[in-house]
């Protein structure tokens, strides 16, 4: 199974569905930043992926909210990206991937075998 990172790259489909109080300044940049953080993440460990860009495909967007688990659901609004998924196995939202990240579980968080360091050749 290959890991799919649902993402978001329209500032129109965040401004739209993500509830903020006024006074705040657009989430944007954190969401992206987030986007960018698991996908660099996958690319540096060289694991297997694909993005979802929910903005380019309504099928897709739906197909990731029904997939979320309702206990994994925000209280209010639509869960935001990235979403992470193994296959049809829904692995996380960014916060569990940092706290992943943070205690050296990602592979097991991902659902993928740990790989054991590679020995350096004499």
């Amino acid at each position: 199974m290959v890991i799919r990172v649902f993402i978001a790259s329209s500032s129109g489909f965040v401004a739209v569905r993500e509830p903020r109080a006024p006074e705040k300044g657009s989430d944007l940049p954190k969401i992206k930043k987030k986007q960018q953080d698991v996908v660099r993440f996958l690319e540096a460990n060289k694991i297997e992926f694909e993005e979802v860009d929910i903005t380019m495909s309504e099928e897709q967007r739906q197909w990731m909210y029904k997939n979320i688990p309702p206990e994994k659901k925000p209280d209010q609004g639509n869960p935001m990206p990235p979403q992470i998924f193994n296959g049809d196995r829904y692995c996380g939202d960014y916060d569990s991937f940092f706290e992943s990240k943070e205690s050296n579980t990602v592979f097991s968080f991902l659902g993928l075998k740990a790989r054991l360091p590679s020995k350096a050749e004499p």
